[in-house]
């Protein structure tokens, strides 16, 4: 049995991932302040008794919660706390930009005196618009330091370079990685990715909205492979690492709308709106390093669509 300490718990991924090591059978802690993540993903996991939970913001630390979190003795730590989003990239640019630099620090401040492994999860947003493909970790990117999209983009790059800092300076036994497209259990009804949008659309029975020609191309994980390569990563994983996790199998997004439609049997068609300057036009990872560890995908996407599909229909009824 681990003790294991979760930020951003509330989140997506987080929940999936406090859900995944509940089972193991660990103590799990998690933190969250709820700015983008769900208290019916808290709700649901407190019915474990192995859970405990406090809303919290890890930019606002004050020094009597970090001493207490230090004395927790923590195996691991997880850092997932960031707000996403892009409809959040203006509204919430501030709270990213404090979340990836003075509340990693503190995380990390937490990690230093605890002992504990450590996992950051980055973003592939920190590749932005890539000029390489596939990405491998050691390519640097192409990031517009001031766009739309630098509060995530250089946030989540900050953030790295604080915890290979961290790593070298003071030793912490500390791993990256970079997360790649993710869908599954648990987004958010509200969340403007992709897949939930496309969801959400099939759900209320009108037209799927893509940009411009949506000749745009993604790859998606599924949540459940994500949360394994995380643990993978952490366990296994090499200190001060960056390890990428995600999908290699790449669609279009115009692709993608009709595969949903297939699949759920519905007869919406599909609407073009205006493609966004800052949308970036492919993105996909090289997972030589992750596949080292003994990690792939088991969830290909039609598979995982076919199970979220299943999931919300069960829902309704």
């Amino acid at each position: 049995m681990k003790k294991i300490l979760i930020t951003g718990a509330a989140g997506f991924i987080g929940s999936n991932l406090v859900e995944h090591l509940l089972k193991e059978g660990n103590l799990v802690f998690g933190v969250d302040n709820f700015i983008t993540g769900s208290v019916e993903n808290v709700d649901r996991l407190k019915a474990n008794s192995n859970f405990s939970f406090q809303q919290a913001d890890i930019v606002d630390l004050d020094q009597d919660q970090l001493s207490d979190l230090v004395n927790q003795k923590f195996d691991e730590v997880y850092h997932l706390a960031c707000p996403t989003g892009v409809p959040n990239l203006v509204t919430l640019a501030e709270e990213m930009l404090l979340t990836c630099s003075l509340g990693t620090r503190n995380v990390l401040e937490i990690v230093r005196g605890s002992g504990a492994k450590f996992l950051f999860t980055s973003s592939s947003e920190v590749y932005g618009d890539p000029q390489q493909f596939p990405q491998t970790e050691e390519y640097t990117g192409n990031v517009d330091p001031v766009n739309l999209r630098s509060p995530y983009e250089e946030g989540k790059r900050y953030s790295e370079s604080l915890v290979a800092m961290y790593t070298r300076k003071h030793g912490l036994d500390g791993r990256i990685v970079r997360v790649f497209n993710t869908y599954g259990s648990y987004m958010a009804d509200k969340d403007a990715r992709v897949i939930p949008k496309f969801m959400n659309q099939l759900r209320r029975n009108i037209p799927l909205s893509i940009h411009g020609r949506g000749e745009q191309k993604r790859t998606f994980c599924h949540v459940a492979d994500l949360v394994d390569g995380l643990i993978i990563a952490m366990r296994h994983g090499e200190k001060g690492k960056v390890y990428n996790i995600g999908s290699e199998e790449e669609i279009s997004i115009a692709d993608l709308a009709k595969l949903m439609i297939e699949i759920s049997g519905s007869n919406v068609g599909i609407e073009i709106i205006k493609r966004p300057k800052h949308d970036h036009w492919s993105r996909r990872p090289d997972l030589a390093k992750i596949s080292s560890l003994g990690w792939s995908p088991k969830i290909d996407l039609k598979k995982g669509l076919r199970l979220i599909l299943k999931e919300q229909t069960a829902e309704v009824v």
